[in-house]
This record gives structure tokens, C-alpha cells and sequence, in this order.
């Protein structure tokens, strides 16, 4: 890597919310440390344009297909990028979220663009093992995913990733060196911002907030809710979240009929604190993820959590203290740790206690920031 200084970065994503919601706080810093901020998405609209001035950067627009692979559109798309970082002279760019981090690490390479960072959240769904026989559509895709990867990587100075078995992984699949790479261990909350509130016992309240994706566990909740009302019909069940375009997205007439049954309470995709406050306990189902900053969330809420013994979710529980961990893909052991806070009520506030001790411990995003602009050089 040079030594040169950085003055300027483009911040790469697919999503102008991600950028503002899981940004902003590394966009504060770069900003504090006289860096100038450009903040390129593909879906602005008057209010993410102003929240991303608010937080002292450029918004700036640029074309990207978020779902599927298209090979004109991408080809397209990544050299009309490519124009545009060569337009901004900038120093660095951070790219983000999969196609931003493939594309975008090609365009800034193709330009010379001295410094590339890549940020990796999670492998996500062409990497996370299916239930059962794999489609071969599915094997294609990640055959596909897995060269443009490796070919990616391969120009970035930097890859920041987020646990110990994406690192092996991406390392033993050669996409990237290990001298490249850097651990955060969870991209983090502001813990000022996700203050602890009152543990709710009555009624017994669990809420699951995530994209609406079958890899995320939705379907095993749904049935866990099932399980658990035969026994506790008053104890309440919360999903967050919206449909999504990815494949492994679920259906709105799936979510609608576990509504109509009365298992679930469905508010859609809206912000999470005020939810949070309702809830007795987080949960996150999930089949594989980076380290779930809705569960960093919960957790700086002082919420217990029940996730899932996989590859991110088990850094966020340390079993029996602030939460459960379970066997994925397992309504049934998922539905027998829910009824452990139903029986033993007390178990709600102690854990929920822990979990904003470790969020304090793991999930500080100023600690976490600290490591990144280090790791650019931005500070010494």
C-alpha cells in the first residue's frame, strides 16, 4: 500500500439507507479527520440525499443493478463508474455490499484510483449451504460470484471482514491473502445512540427484524411461533422487515396468511428502536451471517438474544449468559428456547443485562471506526 495521504474517498453501496444506517457514524469520523466524504449509491431520494449532507458528505448517484447477474448491465455499469471516480479525482474508495464491492473495486482499479477497501458483511446467499440438494442454477451463480471475487480482490489494499470464518473462507479459497485482510468483528452501534430500556416479562414478546429472506431463519420463526401459542397463545410475535429482490426472498402472501393466523404482528420495514422497547427478547434464526448489526442493536438495548449456532451469530451470544444459541434450521429447538424466558421470566432482565455488557465489550462502532481509519492510514 502507498503512503499516500488520504483527502478524498468515495464510499461505494447498493443502498443509500445502508450508507446513512451502517455509515454514518465512519462517515462522522472521516469527516472529523478532515477527509472529504463523496457517498455514491443508485437509490436516492430527497430525504437520504439530505440526511447524507446532514452527516457532512456528497451524495452522488451512479447505476447498478442490486439483484441478479447481468453481464451487458454490469459491463456497462461498472465502466460508467469507472468515468465517474476518474471525474471525482478522489484518493481511496471504500466499497460495500457485494456488487459495490466487485464492480466498484474494478472501476477505482481501472482508473487508478491510488487506494482500494473493500468491506465484506457477510457471504450472503450464494455461499450459505441449502437444506437440502443445491440447484444447479445455485452452484452456477456462486461458481460466477466466486471468480468475480477473486478477480475483485485481488486489487483491493485492504479487505475489512467481520468473523473468523469468512476469513478462512475467502482465505482458503485464495480471493484473498491473509496480509490483506482485517478483522472488525462486527461493524458496530453507536452505543449512545442504542441505550438500554426496561426489560418487558408481560407478555412474553419476541421480535426477529431482517430482511425477508428464507436464509434469515423467517420460516422457522413462523413455526416456532406456532409451537410456542399452542402452549403460551398470549405471548407476542414480532417481525420487522421488508420484502426483498434477492432469490431467497420470501413471498408477501407467505408473511400475509402467518398474519391472518395471528401467530405473527407484521409492521413491515420500519425503524426497529421503538419495537425494541416492546420486545422481551431478539431473535435471529439465521443460517449464516457476517456479525448481524440487528443484533448489536438488540444487544446495546439490553436484550436477550436466541440466534443460531453459525458462522456471525455465534459471536453475538455467549450461551446461557445473554442468550441461547441453537441448531439452525430447528423450529423445535428454537421454539424450547423461547419457552425457557416464558418459564423462568427472570432470565429476560439478566441476560438482558449481559448482552449490553458484551455490546459495550465487542460492538463499540467508535473502537471499531478506530480500526478502520488506522487501517487506512488515516490516523497513525
Amino acid at each position: 500500500m502507498t503512503d499516500q495521504r488520504i483527502r478524498t474517498i468515495a464510499l461505494i453501496s447498493s443502498q443509500a439507507f445502508a450508507l446513512i444506517n451502517f455509515r454514518g457514524p465512519l462517515i462522522l469520523a472521516l469527516t472529523n479527520h478532515n477527509v472529504r466524504v463523496y457517498a455514491l449509491a443508485p437509490d436516492f431520494d430527497d430525504e437520504l440525499r439530505a440526511a447524507i449532507v446532514d452527516l457532512g458528505a456528497v451524495p452522488i448517484d451512479y447505476s447498478l443493478a442490486r439483484a441478479g447477474l447481468s453481464p451487458v448491465r454490469d459491463f456497462l455499469d461498472t465502466f460508467k463508474l469507472a468515468l465517474l471516480l476518474r471525474k471525482l479525482g478522489i484518493d481511496a474508495v471504500l466499497t460495500s455490499f457485494i456488487k459495490p464491492v466487485i464492480y466498484g473495486t474494478f472501476a477505482a482499479w481501472l482508473v487508478g484510483v491510488p487506494l482500494r477497501f473493500a468491506m465484506i458483511e457477510g457471504l450472503g446467499y450464494v455461499f450459505t449451504p441449502p437444506a437440502g440438494r443445491e440447484p444447479i442454477k445455485r452452484k452456477i451463480l456462486r461458481g460466477l460470484v466466486s471468480l468475480l471475487y477473486k478477480c475483485a480482490l485481488k486489487h483491493a489494499h485492504k479487505v475489512f471482514l467481520l468473523n473468523d470464518d469468512d476469513i478462512s473462507e475467502l482465505v482458503g479459497r485464495g480471493f484473498v491473502q491473509p496480509g490483506y485482510v482485517v478483522k472488525l468483528g462486527g461493524i458496530g452501534v453507536d452505543l449512545e445512540e442504542w441505550l438500554p430500556v426496561p426489560s418487558v416479562s408481560q407478555p412474553a414478546t419476541f421480535l426477529l427484524a431482517a430482511r425477508l429472506l428464507r436464509e434469515k431463519g423467517v420460516v422457522e420463526y413462523a413455526k416456532a411461533a406456532s409451537i410456542v401459542k399452542t402452549k403460551y397463545p398470549n405471548t407476542r410475535f414480532i417481525l420487522l422487515g421488508g420484502l426483498d429482490q434477492n432469490p431467497g426472498s420470501l413471498r408477501e402472501t407467505e408473511v400475509a396468511a402467518w398474519v391472518t393466523q395471528g401467530l405473527l404482528e407484521w409492521p413491515g420495514h420500519v425503524p426497529v428502536k421503538h419495537w425494541l422497547a416492546q420486545a422481551s427478547v431478539f431473535v435471529l434464526p439465521s443460517y449464516r451471517e457476517g456479525v448481524p448489526r440487528s443484533t448489536q442493536e438488540a444487544m446495546a438495548m439490553g436484550r436477550a438474544v436466541i440466534t443460531t449456532l453459525v458462522p456471525g451469530c455465534r459471536e453475538t451470544v455467549v450461551d446461557g449468559q445473554n442468550g441461547f444459541l441453537v441448531p439452525v434450521r430447528d423450529p423445535i429447538a428454537l421454539a424450547e428456547a423461547m419457552m425457557r424466558f416464558i418459564r423462568q421470566p427472570d432470565l429476560i432482565e439478566a441476560m438482558g443485562k449481559a448482552s449490553r455488557a458484551l455490546a459495550v465489550e465487542r460492538f463499540d462502532v467508535h473502537k471499531v471506526n478506530l480500526v478502520m481509519l488506522e487501517s487506512m492510514g488515516i490516523i497513525p
